[in-house]
C-alpha cells in the first residue's frame, strides 16, 4: 500500500495549528519526515503516530460509598 505524504501546511491544517508547530516538530525531530529535494513531506502515518502517542485517556473514578455527615 502506498503511503500518502503531506506538506507542512497540510499537517498544520490537519492538527489545527499554525505552520510553525509542524516545522518545530521537524526541527526537534519529534515527528518522522522525508526530504524530497528541498521539500519536506510528512507521512500520514507519522501524524497518526504522533497523535496516538500523545493522546491522554480520561481517568475513570470509582464511586466509593459516600456517607452523609451527621
Amino acid at each position: 500500500m502506498a503511503e500518502h505524504y503531506l506538506s507542512v501546511d497540510q499537517v498544520a491544517d490537519l492538527l489545527g495549528t499554525t505552520v510553525r508547530f509542524p516545522r518545530r516538530l521537524i526541527e526537534e525531530r519529534r515527528i518522522r519526515y522525508v526530504k524530497v529535494g528541498r521539500h519536506v513531506r510528512i507521512p500520514e502515518s507519522a501524524v497518526e503516530e504522533f497523535i496516538a502517542a500523545r493522546t491522554v485517556e480520561p481517568i475513570r473514578l470509582r464511586r466509593v460509598g459516600l456517607r452523609r455527615a451527621a
